[in-house]
Formats: structure tokens, C-alpha cells, sequence
């Protein structure tokens, strides 16, 4: 297990200017722009001449975009600061939504969803790995989980504002929209400062330069059973965010009948961060990973036998209880492990199992499609949630103090 030396617990939980203005809002800000985009994207890929598969490959390319981005994000984060890392993510983003909102043809709208991704990639981690060296370890999965929790919430608005906007013809004017949300967040950054002595109880210490492949060197066995269990977690929660506007054009609905239900899926989702969190710090991360996963398999069973609107908002519901239980699993689980002296590094690694997965989920779906079965692609999602939730029974344990009441009572972090 690795030895946690995170920053006495001392202070409130969320200080005010560093967490709650210089992190969260700006998340949910970004949330929004990413929330509206989302249902909308395979509906605009269809109206350019493209089919259901070719709808989950664009809409795939959201998460591809994160995965080439994932490794260079840490290295950014680490040499322009985690500030100017979300500034340049957020003018890149703007760029990623101009191109989706003027797409003519597929290969732009493509363009703009990777390059969307790769902004995205670079936001997140900055923020991951800010938070995780000044949050202590009794502390970091509420304040993590919260951060999901921000981007929840903008994934649950965000679909709302969208489905408003496109009430008539034309999508276009939502990218627009999700451009805006965009600029926002990159003012929110530029006009709150970190306080200087938040920076003080950063982990990382001196020492020769750490590299990519010295980290993955090092922690190749980590990698090999935990970064694959986050890969599979990944491509469960990947798979659910294309998989309910795909099974809506399957079923001939309307976009914006579409965009309320994501919404509403994304309502539970957005409820449940804070108390996961706290079950997760009292508890143990695995309360919450095996019970998240396991209620994704089961809704992504029940999809494919879906074929009203009001069946379809009921398992979108079940399908967001599921995600919002799991709010911020990954992310503490990647701060438990994380060796002080090479956090952005290693976070970048992490992330890019992570986001490895996201982008191999919607492939799943997409590949059902392509040979003629979408229900087919959406059942083989369902039982790579059984899969995670059993290699996260098996390995987080091994690698984290704070997996459940057994191993924190191992490691002396909790009373008998």
C-alpha cells in the first residue's frame, strides 16, 4: 500500500478562494459547455449524412481527444502552473466549440470534438492535481468527489440550456452558447488567485526532474492491475453518456426530448457527490465503487428493452443513480496512490487509463451498431460493469489505505 503524506488536516474543508472560486466554479462552468454539447453531438453528426455508427465515433472523439491529451497535460500543468494550464484549456475549448458550431461536414465537426477533448484533458488534470496536494488525506475524497460533483452539475444543466436553444431548427446556436460557457470559465480562473500559502503545502519534493517513462517504469505493476480497473470503470461511465442520445435517435425522439432526459439522468448524478464523498472518507472508496458499478451493469441491461419515453427516463434515472454514487471515485482513488514527489506525472498517467476507457465505451456502442445491433454493444457495457466491479474488489485494496474498514485499520487510520 502506499504511504500517504498528504497536509495535516487543518482548516475547513472547502477554503473559500482556493477550492470553492478557483476550482469549482470554474468546473462547473466548463461542466455546462461540455453538458450541452454531449446529447447534441451524435444528433449533428446524423444531420451531416452520418449513421448511428458514425454518430458514436464523433461522439467518441470527445474522450480520444482527452486520451492525447492526457500525457502532455501533466507536463503543462507542472511548467506554466495549474492556472495558466485551465486559461489555455479554455481558449483551446472555445476554439473545439467554434469549429463544432460552424461544421458543415463531418471531418470538421470531428476536428472539433477532439480538439473540445484535448481541452478538457488539460482543465481536469490541472485541478486533479492541485487538489490532491493541498487536501488532506481525512478530507480528499468530499473535496474530490465535489469537484466531480462541479462537473455534474454542469452536465446537468448544461443539457437544459441546450434543449432550450434548440427548441427550433437549428443546433447551432447551443455551440454557441457552450462557447460562451467556456469564456466564463476562463475569466472565473483569471480573476481568482490562489493564496500563496495554500502553494506551501504542496507534496512534490526537490529532486532530478521526474519523467513519464521513469514513472511508469516505476509503477508498472500499479498500472498493470489498478490503471486497468480504471480503464474499465471508464468505459462503463464512457459508454453512458452516449449511449442514452443514441438509444433516443434509435427510437425516433425528438432532440430535445432527448436533452431532458440526459438531463434528467444527469439531476440524480448531480445529488449524490457530496454524501458519496463522505461515505467514501468514513467508510472506504470501495462502499461506493462496487455498488456505482454495479448499478450501471444493471441499467445498461435494461436499456435496450426501453421503448417509450417513459421506460427510457426511468432506466436514464437508474442510470444516473449509478454514476452519481460514483462521483469522484477515480479521482481519490488516484490521489491515495499517487507518490508525493511526482504527482502531476503520475496523475497523467492515471488519467489516461482513465480517459483510455471513456473513449473505448462509446467504440463499444458504436461497434454494436455498426454490425447491426446496437442492444448488442449496450450489453457488452453491461458486463464490463460486472468486470470493474470485481477488479475493483480485488486491487484497490492492495494499493490503497483507504479501500474499506479493513485496510484502514491495518494502517492505523481508524478506531476498532
Amino acid at each position: 500500500m502506499s504511504a500517504d503524506r498528504s497536509p495535516s488536516p487543518t482548516g475547513p474543508t472547502f477554503p473559500f478562494q482556493a477550492v470553492v472560486l478557483g476550482a469549482f466554479v470554474p468546473s462547473v462552468l466548463f461542466g455546462i459547455a461540455i453538458g450541452v454539447v454531449l446529447p447534441l453531438l451524435p444528433l449533428s453528426a446524423t444531420r451531416l449524412g452520418g449513421g448511428l455508427a458514425t454518430a458514436g465515433v464523433i461522439a467518441a472523439l470527445i474522450p480520444v481527444g482527452k486520451i492525447i491529451a492526457d500525457l502532455p497535460a501533466g507536463a503543462l500543468a507542472a511548467r506554466i502552473g495549474d492556472r495558466g494550464a485551465m486559461l489555455l484549456a479554455a481558449g483551446v475549448g472555445m476554439v473545439g466549440l467554434a469549429c463544432v458550431a460552424v461544421a458543415t461536414e463531418l471531418w470538421l465537426l470531428g476536428a472539433g470534438a477532439l480538439v473540445l477533448g484535448a481541452a478538457t484533458a488539460v482543465f481536469n488534470l490541472a485541478r486533479h492535481a492541485y487538489l490532491t496536494e493541498i487536501t488532506p488525506a481525512d478530507k480528499r475524497a468530499r473535496v474530490l468527489s465535489t469537484l466531480g460533483g462541479m462537473h455534474r452539475i454542469g452536465y446537468f444543466i448544461g443539457p437544459f440550456l441546450g434543449a432550450l436553444v434548440v427548441a427550433g431548427a437549428s443546433i447551432r446556436p447551443a455551440y454557441w452558447l457552450a462557447a460562451g460557457c467556456a469564456a466564463l470559465a476562463a475569466v472565473a480562473v483569471l480573476v481568482v488567485r490562489d493564496p500563496a500559502h495554500l502553494r506551501t503545502t504542496r507534496g512534490d519534493r526537490p529532486g532530478p526532474p521526474v519523467t513519464l517513462l521513469g514513472v511508469m517504469a516505476r509503477h508498472r505493476r500499479l498500472f498493470v492491475t489498478l490503471g486497468l480497473t480504471t480503464f474499465l470503470v471508464g468505459a462503463v461511465r464512457g459508454a453512458r453518456q452516449t449511449v442514452l442520445p443514441l438509444w433516443g435517435e434509435h427510437l425516433g425522439l425528438d432532440p430535445e426530448v432527448i436533452s431532458l432526459i440526459f438531463g434528467l439522468s444527469g439531476a440524480l448524478d448531480m445529488l449524490l457527490f457530496y454524501p458519496a464523498g463522505k461515505v467514501m472518507d468514513h467508510f472506504g472508496r470501495l462502499w461506493i465503487g462496487i455498488p456505482s458499478m454495479v448499478v450501471l451493469a444493471i441499467s445498461m441491461t435494461l436499456l435496450p428493452l426501453a421503448h417509450t419515453i417513459p421506460t427510457l427516463a426511468l432506466v436514464a434515472a437508474l442510470m444516473g443513480l449509478g454514476n452519481g454514487i460514483g462521483s469522484g471515485l477515480i479521482m481519490t482513488v488516484g490521489a491515495d496512490v499517487a507518490p508525493p514527489g511526482e504527482r502531476a506525472a503520475f496523475l497523467g498517467v492515471w488519467r489516461l487509463f482513465q480517459d483510455t476507457g471513456d473513449g473505448a465505451g462509446p467504440l463499444v456502442i458504436a461497434a454494436g451498431a455498426a454490425l447491426g445491433s446496437l442492444a448488442a454493444g449496450i450489453w457488452v457495457t453491461a458486463a464490463l460493469g460486472v468486470g470493474a466491479a470485481a477488479a475493483l474488489a480485488r486491487w484497490v485494496p492492495r494499493y490503497s489505505e483507504h479501500a474499506n474498514r479493513t485496510t484502514r485499520l491495518r494502517a492505523g487510520l481508524t478506531a476498532r
